[in-house]
């Protein structure tokens, strides 16, 4: 009888929680909804249940269906709050803090996804300031899904900006937030779904994805699991076992380098710098640096701050024989803090045992290298000691599962599609210039099937122009990343889109530049024309109209001129190319004639082609508006 019983209950509790609603992780308290939009708000409960929703005095109901799933449209309310929703069935869900303001969400690879607390150096205002309860962000988790298209996240949750908050946010999204709210005063809503090395096919749907073919065959071939646990398998032993056997053959490791010792026949190398560059040549493995510094007094017992700028490819850093940091990838600023107990009066040694898995190994150079405290600062450029501890092969390649097609889209992109939004940010484009021909039909597609999964029509899309990266070159060459800045041009094509060009704000030794304040206010100057009721602001620089030939010589001709066209600087126009029919392109003489430019060389005869900033990194390139925002990049033929 208790046995009957105890399975009876059992039975009621199950059927119980089943039957409770339940939303979505993205539907919470502390969210922000569509301002002047209907509003969706939906979730899952048992077939057929009842679901009402109360929210200023006023209560919608429905019923969910055969499957469970429901929604209730809330009319479209001005921007404004904090408000309560509660819903109840056979459970309640109070909803509080809600606001109504404008949602967008933030897509793309690591310049996007790179968080303010990645710059803490260098916008420390900026994040002690950040109290403001009108901007907040959902970070979606990194997942990736090949079989299906989620309904949920796995985890999420609505954040407003405060110093400690933001350190998470996306830095270009809350400096294009932070913009927009000073100007309109509208809450906003940052939906932060991006993710570092991804390419524009992994955030496209299965049916959207067709049209490619390779990466048709990519995605069904990744809907097997055991294929990806194969690879990752494989992947992962191969890299242990080069650790392991790197770590069995570094001297420095067991002869215990970090400590004190006689460092007298160590070479020395000018840091920053790269170790190919000297006498060791270009090699894989690791190598340990050791520099002498003289500490004050009066920088002893105090908190510290070391600066390594950055090191290609991971570090562990020692002070005085003791450990202070470490990082496992090149691309994050070495930033390692520590509190007194490890600095001493006099002399001090600093040991970087520096593992390099593959290519230039070394110290970037144009960062800072430097010991802080308080006011005081040891510069550590110069000369260090340093020694091969082991000479190893490159580290086995990894194939990046997360990145192939449509994963992200399904398990990143999906479960938004119910929400609405205002319109979306994208800064991505890095991960595709292997393939740059193929970026625009990518990104059409891209853009066309947001707007259907969405269904709220063509919304705004706003994106960032890849800036300038890598080394600048003394002649006219062919570029991968110029090609795809085209494409990205070429991509204004279609409708309610705007590009903010940032080829002045790259790093030539950098793929994720610091200045994303300025990205972040270009977006929003775009957002303020396209979106915001600012159709006269000038919102762009430069962006190529028409070539016309004028004799020998190649006219012009810009939208975006505003004030009109000057060369920054006071300068002669630099970095314009002309070439004829055989397109090979020499350096040009350009100057600005009644808002135009005129380009030719003396060399070509016939010139056809005309390029502007055409390089990996146009450094040099100073064409601007006189409202200071630079021209984009573009190669055009004479028709």
């Amino acid at each position: 009888m208790k046995k009957r019983f105890l399975i009876a209950g059992l039975i009621f509790v199950g059927f119980a929680g089943f039957a409770q609603i339940k939303l979505p992780k993205l539907v919470s308290s502390g969210m922000i909804l569509q301002r002047d939009a209907s509003a969706k708000i939906w979730g899952w409960a048992s077939p057929n249940e009842k679901i009402k929703l109360s929210f200023k005095g006023v209560v919608y109901t429905t019923i969910a269906d055969k499957k469970g799933d429901w929604q209730i449209k809330l009319p479209a309310q001005k921007a404004g709050g904090p408000y309560k929703i509660l819903l109840t069935a056979s459970n309640k869900i109070s909803l509080e803090n809600v606001l109504f303001g404008d949602v967008w969400v933030c897509s793309g690879q690591s310049n996007m996804e790179l968080p303010l607390g990645r710059l803490v150096d260098k916008y420390p205002e900026v994040i002690s300031n950040a109290n403001n309860t009108q901007i907040r962000q959902f970070l979606v988790p990194d997942e990736y899904d090949f079989k299906e298209a989620r309904k949920d996240f796995s985890t999420g949750s609505w954040l407003s900006a405060s110093p400690k908050n933001v350190l998470d946010f996306s830095a270009v999204a809350y400096f294009f937030a932070l913009d927009i709210y000073e100007k309109n005063h509208v809450p906003i809503g940052i939906i932060n779904t991006a993710l570092g090395g991804s390419p524009a096919q992994a955030w496209i749907s299965e049916s959207a994805i067709q049209k490619f073919p390779a990466y048709k065959a990519e995605v069904e071939s990744f809907k097997d699991d055991q294929l990806i646990k194969s690879i990752e398998t494989k992947d992962q032993a191969a890299s242990n076992a080069w650790y392991k056997n790197l770590n069995i053959k570094d001297e420095g490791l067991k002869n215990n380098w970090k400590s004190d010792l006689d460092d007298s026949n160590w070479a020395e190398m000018n840091v920053p710098g790269y170790w190919a560059n000297g006498e060791l040549g270009k090699l894989n493995g690791v190598i340990w640096f050791r520099k002498e510094i003289n500490v004050p007094k009066s920088m002893v017992g105090k908190s510290v701050k070391l600066l390594l700028g950055r090191i290609v490819d991971a570090d562990s850093v020692f002070i005085n024989g003791k450990f202070v940091g470490t990082t496992s990838y090149q691309y994050p600023p070495r930033r390692y803090l520590f509190n007194e107990g490890i600095l001493k009066e006099g002399k001090n040694t600093i040991v970087v045992r520096v593992v390099n898995n593959s290519g230039d190994g070394g110290f970037v150079i144009d960062k800072d290298y430097q010991l802080i405290v308080g006011n005081e600062i040891i510069d550590l450029k110069g000369k260090w000691k340093y020694k091969l501890g082991a000479k190893m092969e490159p580290s086995p390649s990894q194939t990046f599962v997360r990145w192939k097609a449509v994963g992200l889209y399904n398990a990143m992109i999906n479960p938004l599609s119910n929400y609405v939004i205002k319109g979306a940010l994208w800064y991505q484009g890095e991960s595709n210039t292997s393939k740059p021909e193929e970026y625009k039909s990518l990104m059409e597609t891209l853009v066309a099937d947001w707007r259907k999964q969405w269904g709220q029509g063509d919304f705004p899309f706003l994106y960032v122009q890849l800036p300038g990266f890598m080394n600048e070159k003394s002649e006219p060459t062919e570029s991968n990343w110029a090609s795809l800045r085209q494409q990205q041009l070429n991509l204004l094509a279609v409708p309610n889109t705007r590009m903010a060009v940032a080829i002045d704000l790259g790093e030539r030794n950098d793929i994720h530049p610091l200045n994303k304040q300025d990205i972040g206010k270009r977006l929003a100057l775009q957002a303020q024309s396209l979106v915001y009721g600012s159709e006269a602001l000038v919102s762009s620089g430069p962006i190529f109209k028409i070539l016309a030939k004028n004799g020998n010589r190649l006219e012009v001709s810009f939208s975006n001129v505003g004030g009109g066209l000057m060369a920054k600087g006071d300068k002669s126009l630099n970095y314009f190319e002309v070439a004829g029919a055989d397109r090979k392109f020499v350096w040009a003489k350009a100057k600005i004639t009644n808002n135009k430019v005129l380009v030719w060389a003396d060399e070509i005869a016939s010139p056809l082609y005309v390029r502007y900033a055409w390089a990996d990194n146009p450094a040099k390139a100073n064409l601007y508006n006189k409202e200071n925002l630079p021209a984009s990049p573009f190669e055009a033929r004479v028709k």
